[in-house]
């Protein structure tokens, strides 16, 4: 038998907690003892975990020490408070919330992309999960990068509700079956009727007129992939879809690439599933192949007919599992493989 590791999930009733603890699971992850924690609100509730339910345990009362591995989905002002509390007692945290991820002294981390930058979670105990729309962008440009680099990225993407949460599955369901009955609605979660709509606004704006939600590709490409000089400009959009978030991609690259090539090397990618044939269905979408699957998939390669270095990407993955919970997972398996 080999070593076991005891196992926090934070922000275990969440839909990201629920998919870490289920890919605990699936994974063989070699966990010992595994404990669901959240805030009180929710302690005493049930979670499912490998064949049995859990009990939730309350986040404020919970004791760290003997926690190896913290898996941190609460919401970035609860990190804030509960991860450095963890840390002092053991436990090294992967944290996937905003919290933690521009502070120069704690690794943000992609596995297919940087996963050399695990090592530096000695410093704070700490080591950070990008955003959803980042992982699976930066895991489908990585191999161009290398090959070519890449001067400019422009990104428009179509995200989940899932995205923001179960309150937000329940309003779009809840709007969706309303609005099929004539009946009308009264948006909460979202500022706008998101059922059978498209809403060009995600997280708060911010004073350039961006907003925090596409901020967070620019700072997060360039800090994953180890190069500020890499421009971004994206526009973030909530589309009515349950799980998977789809991005349409421009880049522009340092030298010029061929489709040819720039396939050749998604196909050898890591993490990356290509589906590119020019015929009706010939490229993936967020319900068809990313929701409930781990890969990023990448379709409608072209060259750019506007820019002599340009080429456009499609990218689909699953939010909450590459997204989130996987990309966590999988940074755990490197920590106790290599470090731990």
């Amino acid at each position: 038998m080999g070593r076991k590791f005891n196992v926090a999930v934070v922000g275990a009733t969440g839909a990201v907690g629920e998919a870490m603890l289920s890919i605990l699971a699936e994974r063989d992850f070699p966990f010992g003892d595994v404990r669901a924690v959240a805030s009180s609100r929710s302690a005493g509730q049930t979670v499912a975990f490998n064949g049995r339910e859990l009990v939730v345990e309350d986040l404020e009362k919970f004791d760290f020490s003997g926690i190896r591995i913290g898996l941190f989905s609460p919401g970035a002002s609860v990190s804030k408070i509960h991860a450095p509390r963890a840390v002092a007692a053991g436990c090294v945290v992967i944290d996937n919330t905003s919290c933690f991820r521009y502070d120069a002294d704690v690794p943000l981390v992609v596995p297919e992309v940087n996963p050399g930058d695990i090592a530096g979670f000695r410093g704070r105990g700490i080591v950070a999960n990008p955003n959803c729309s980042t992982v699976q962008l930066v895991v489908a440009l990585k191999p161009i990068h290398d090959a070519v680099g890449i001067e400019r990225i422009n990104v428009c993407t179509y995200q989940s509700v899932s995205g923001t949460g179960k309150e937000a599955i329940a309003e779009l369901e809840q709007q969706t079956v309303a609005l099929l009955n004539g009946k009308p609605i009264a948006p909460s979660v979202y500022p706008a009727q998101i059922a059978f709509n498209v809403l060009p606004h995600i997280d708060v704006f911010m004073d350039n007129g961006y907003t925090k939600e596409e901020m967070k590709l620019v700072w997060e490409t360039r800090k994953i992939l180890g190069d500020d000089r890499i421009l971004v400009n994206a526009t973030t959009v909530r589309v009515p879809v349950f799980y998977g978030h789809s991005e349409a991609v421009h880049i522009e690259t340092r030298q010029k690439i061929h489709v040819a090539d720039a396939r050749a090397l998604l196909k050898r990618a890591p993490g990356v599933v290509l589906l590119d044939e020019r015929r009706d269905g010939g490229y993936p979408t967020a319900v068809t192949q990313a929701a409930g699957n781990d890969p990023v998939f990448v379709g409608r390669l072209r060259e750019d007919i506007s820019h002599p270095r340009g080429m456009d990407l499609w990218i689909v993955s699953d939010n909450i599992r590459k997204g989130a919970a996987l990309n966590s997972v999988q940074i755990a398996e490197i920590l106790v493989k290599d470090y731990l």
